[in-house]
């Protein structure tokens, strides 16, 4: 569907297109997809035009409560396709940043960790409730009568999924927030070493402990499994720089630096279309933890499409 036969794309309505930035915000992080969470978007809106607006005391919280459920339903059937995936599944990367920011840089550095790619990846592993739960109120701020209300659950059952939620990122996900200038500048070493096939540079850069994953989704060559440790990743960033990749030669590609969920991302471009995208996380010493590189033709259509996503609640 078209954006012009997408409802949600139609004329102005009000409190909706006032919130629907706000309403693809929280789908995304509960789904992981872009194209998902525009669909969970376009059933907010059908069931927002058939709903009796005059009952409606506050359109902000009805419309999050529609949006959450609906993505909470998507998710749970997403899971079963995502368990007979071939390779690694990975977030679909989204443009994000328009120059917009909140003023408080705290807020927004947590602002962009909510929506990266580590982040997203490790949500998976939550039920769909403690998802919701977490991005509500980690995200977006929530309170805890609210996101009752949005998931229809009592509040102290919100409390104990929050609780879990965030117990299960935190074991697992240390946070070491680098500035966005610390980000772009290893990025673009990054980018000039793994394209110049510069081994010695790579090792520099990356972590020990590193891990490369890579969604080809079985539609195009990718690896199958994660590759871990630094000599192993640089040897495979090194060899694929220096060979075609669907039937592109690499003289022939473009690269080029954007915003990618939050942080400084590779897009790479060749015979006319997206053929990549690649994010790296860092480490408390600035040194590469992860590199996300997501091939599946079809999770590039959102970056392809060239819109940008705020970040903003």
């Amino acid at each position: 569907m078209t954006s012009a036969e997408n409802p949600a794309h139609r004329a102005p309505a009000g409190p909706f297109e006032d919130y629907r930035n706000l309403l693809f915000s929280v789908a995304y992080r509960i789904l992981g997809t872009a194209v998902d969470a525009e669909d969970a978007v376009q059933d907010t809106w059908m069931k927002w035009s058939a709903a009796d607006r005059s009952q409606v005391a506050e359109p902000k919280a009805y419309l999050v409560r529609i949006v959450t459920n609906v993505a909470m339903d998507r998710l749970r059937s997403a899971r079963a396709r995502r368990e007979t995936y071939v390779g690694p599944w990975l977030p679909e990367p989204i443009l994000t940043g328009d120059g917009v920011t909140s003023g408080d840089a705290g807020e927004d550095v947590a602002l962009a960790e909510s929506v990266s790619a580590g982040l997203l990846m490790l949500l998976e592993s939550l039920s769909p409730l403690e998802r919701a739960v977490f991005v509500l109120r980690e995200a977006f701020g929530f309170g805890y009568g609210e996101i009752a209300a949005a998931v229809e659950r009592s509040e102290e059952s919100v409390r104990q999924a929050a609780h879990r939620a965030r117990g299960h990122v935190r074991d697992r996900r240390p946070r070491f927030p680098a500035t966005p200038a610390r980000h772009r500048q290893v990025t673009e070493r990054f980018l000039a070493a793994a394209g110049g096939g510069d081994i010695n540079t790579l090792m520099e850069l990356l972590a020990p402990d590193v891990t490369l994953w890579t969604d080809g989704g079985g539609r195009v060559r990718q690896a199958l499994r994660p590759v871990i440790g630094a000599e192993r990743v640089a040897t495979w960033l090194a060899g694929v720089a220096g060979r075609a990749y669907e039937g592109v030669a690499p003289a022939d590609m473009r690269v080029e630096i954007a915003e990618l969920n939050g942080a400084p991302g590779l897009v790479f471009h060749g015979a006319g279309r997206v053929l990549a995208t690649m994010t790296v996380e860092l480490g408390a010493d600035g040194r590469i933890t992860a590199v996300h590189n997501v091939a599946n033709p079809e999770k590039l259509a959102a970056v392809t499409a060239g819109t940008v996503h705020t970040l903003r609640r």
